[in-house]
């Protein structure tokens, strides 16, 4: 009789010991899930809270709406500091250039706008040669434009009456006249651009315009990450040890290999400063590179009195 009350009291105590387990398993699920609910909502909180800090008054920059009905910014004439003194070899010495009134796009020529320029052109649809995933991740009308090549850039800033932007332009409209290493400062912040990861809430491409507060001292939309961006200059390693301080046009004998600029959503942090020059051939086209435009000002028509 005591041994079948011991097992009685052990078949109990087995049972009960189960039913317990299955509770606790059952709790511990739900917290977990739980607290990854409340760390993504913190995390999503945290990027809504960056991307709605208050930022620059631009309003004091004149603006200009060029043909293609995208909206470009005025630079105005002056000098800034070109170049970086603790980068890579190319990138310096730091020097002053002193450039004259250009206007530049805001943001980077999208996937929209450059299919309305193929329909009226006649032109082929630039097709991404590789991509390690399904290529229809990088396909919005609102994403940046890629996989064109030098000639294609300058093919459609010419058609809207534009041209690319020399590479001394560029670094200015992205970093002011100051020394800043990033649009928005010295220190880097990744829920300010889309580079590599996906900290910044991207994996690859971004909507252009989508990080309001990463934008330059003259309101530059994603003058780092997103895409690199063409300008009109071939590359020489040693350019700035020779460059003229007024309007450097870019070296004359190196056509075959062109400069890109601003570092794009593959970039790392350390890649993704203003300074940092990219040495590809004219041809290449791939998922990282995109472009925007320049204009000389625009000629104002006298008032007849």
């Amino acid at each position: 009789m005591e041994n079948q009350r011991v097992l009685i009291g052990s078949i109990i105590f087995v049972f009960g010991s189960f039913i317990m387990m299955i509770v606790m398993l059952i709790y511990m699920t739900y917290k977990g899930k739980a607290d990854l609910a409340e760390l993504s909502a913190g995390q999503t909180a945290n990027v809504r809270v960056l991307q709605s800090m208050p930022t620059q008054d631009f309003s004091m920059y004149k603006t200009f709406v060029g043909d293609d009905g995208r909206e470009m910014v005025e630079i105005p004439e002056g000098p800034f500091t070109m170049g970086i003194g603790d980068g890579d070899p190319d990138e310096g010495p730091s020097h002053p250039v002193y450039l004259q009134t250009f206007y530049i796009d805001l943001k980077e020529v999208t996937q929209a706008d450059y299919d309305r320029y193929i329909k009226m052109t006649k032109r082929d649809k630039p097709k991404v040669p590789v991509f390690e995933d399904d290529v229809a991740k990088l396909v919005g009308l609102d994403y940046p434009v890629v996989a064109v090549t030098w000639n294609d850039a300058f093919g459609y800033c010419r058609w809207a009456g534009k041209r690319l932007p020399t590479e001394a332009e560029w670094e200015k409209a992205a970093r002011g006249e100051g020394k800043r290493r990033y649009p928005w400062g010295e220190k880097f912040e990744y829920q300010f651009a889309n580079v590599d990861g996906e900290e910044d809430g991207f994996q690859y491409l971004a909507p252009v315009g989508s990080f309001e507060v990463g934008r330059s001292p003259f309101g530059l939309y994603d003058a780092t990450g997103n895409v690199a961006e063409w300008v009109m200059d071939s590359y020489a390693p040693d350019y700035y040890q020779q460059a003229p301080y007024r309007d450097p046009p870019g070296p004359k004998d190196q056509d075959e290999n062109k400069v890109i600029r601003g570092g794009s959503w593959r970039e790392s942090r350390i890649g993704a400063r203003v300074t940092k020059r990219f040495a590809a051939k004219m041809w290449r086209n791939d998922a990282s590179v995109g472009f925007r435009c320049a204009k000389e000002p625009p000629t104002e028509t006298p008032q007849s009195s």
